[in-house]
């Protein structure tokens, strides 16, 4: 029975009349998302809710690039640049941007940051609507966005854990990955639509304006000034959280796991060419395969009651990331759409318990004045390596074809995880009741 219900319903005898209703009730509460941390926290509600309507821009913009990328070369490779273009400044800045994180007032650096992601979103918009044909342009907008994203998301990030409390946490990582996902599921296939109804400047626009909910949610939080402890940001900063992450081999064992998923088996810039080349389809098929994923893990976030209830997370992180690698890499045995979408799917599902349990061990386990830089070097790989995954997958697809490089990446990120739990065995039972990092 679950221990979270209030006492007087778990009693042995009620009445006939009664017990079926509440077995059926309690029943669907262990199974549905745990809600709570938006019920608890009117200010994670707010951010909740801002971060979901940015989110659905943010994700129009993302298949708005991709395919003005590949309309202006008609090669995956180009596509696969955006993650080198992205990449770069997020790791140059990305740990910077979380030892900042932890030395000042944590909402005003996001208001900062997110001011700039703002003016971007509208560069974008002006160059769409002028007819710029040159791809230079866009790979400098993506790196400037990519700059900005990688200063405002740790700050972000590290306020959660004040807003809740620790016992909530693995239900508030599951929803921000459902914030996250309902956006990418919703946002590629509105993006497609828009880009086919009315061009690329449109989609950029909708971001301009929906990028006003995740400001005015901001512009509500309280103050989130630094901790008493926390240092001066700067290079020693920033050493002395890579330091700790060196001593603290299951956050350690958490951004390996999630490399091999998102730099081996990333099979984002492939999705153009796949609905030219191999579904015959055009930019709404781009749109449906970039939904996919998102709109398995949404699905997977549904039904995610059970999370809160799992002690071995590091042995689930395990087995999620492997299902996702066989997932992807079974994207390149079919020509069939339907198919295709389905395993797309059950990626995008098990990258969302993935995800749910290595963000809550990040949180859990890190003290708060280390929270921001460990957050920045979370963001570093949860979204540099998709972008590193990007430029792979294009150079290998470029080679030996698409369907051909879904399957290597699969089958090399199974293998990447065997290996890293053979020289970490211990990840294996991480004990959630026992938080260690």
């Amino acid at each position: 029975m679950d221990k979270t219900f209030p006492p007087g319903e778990n009693v042995a005898v009620v009445r006939p009349d009664v017990e079926p209703r509440t077995r059926w009730r309690h029943r669907w509460r262990s199974v549905l998302t745990d809600v709570r941390p938006l019920q608890v926290s009117a200010p994670y509600r707010r951010l909740f809710v801002g971060n979901t309507v940015a989110q659905l821009g943010q994700q129009m913009t993302n298949v708005a690039i991709a395919l003005q990328v590949y309309s202006l070369t008609r090669s995956s490779f180009y596509v696969g640049l955006v993650g080198v273009f992205a990449l770069v400044p997020l790791v140059a800045l990305g740990l910077y941007g979380g030892a900042i994180a932890d030395a000042m007032d944590r909402r005003r650096l996001a208001l900062g940051a997110s001011a700039g992601l703002w003016v971007v979103s509208m560069v974008l918009a002006a160059q769409a609507f002028w007819g710029n044909e040159s791809v230079w342009l866009l790979y400098g907008c993506i790196a400037v966005q990519s700059g900005f994203y990688a200063v405002n998301n740790p700050a972000r990030s590290a306020m959660v854990p004040r807003l809740i409390g620790r016992e909530l946490m693995p239900a508030a990582s599951a929803l921000n990955m459902a914030s996250f996902n309902l956006g990418l599921t919703v946002g590629p296939v509105l993006g497609a639509a828009v880009v086919a109804w009315h061009g690329f400047g449109a989609a950029y626009a909708v971001d301009v304006l929906t990028f006003a909910a995740a400001y005015y949610a901001l512009v509500r939080m309280p103050r989130m000034p630094p901790a008493e402890n926390s240092p001066r940001a700067g290079l020693r900063s920033v050493v002395d959280g890579l330091s700790f992450l060196r001593r603290s081999p299951n956050l350690r064992m958490t951004f390996v796991l999630d490399l091999c998923a998102m730099v081996l088996a990333q099979p984002r810039a492939l999705f153009p060419a796949l609905a030219y080349k191999v579904y015959a389809g055009g930019a709404g098929v781009v749109g449906v395969l970039q939904a996919a994923p998102a709109a398995g893990e949404v699905v997977a976030f549904l039904l995610s009651g059970w999370i809160t209830r799992v002690r071995l997370q590091g042995l689930a992180i395990v087995i999620a990331v492997i299902v996702y690698g066989a997932a992807v890499g079974s994207v390149g045995l079919t020509d069939v759409l339907w198919v295709g979408v389905l395993l797309l799917a059950v990626s995008g599902a098990a990258d969302m318990v993935s995800a749910a349990y290595r963000s809550t061990i990040l949180q859990v386990a890190a003290p708060d004045e280390l929270r921001g830089r460990l957050q920045g070097v979370f963001i570093v790989v949860v979204a540099g390596g998709p972008r590193a995954g990007d430029f792979l997958a294009g150079s290998v697809a470029s080679g030996v074809g698409e369907r051909v490089a879904l399957v290597l990446g699969g089958l090399a990120c199974i293998a990447g995880v065997l290996i890293a739990c053979a020289f970490s065995r211990r990840f294996l039972a991480y004990d959630a009741q026992h938080p260690t990092p």
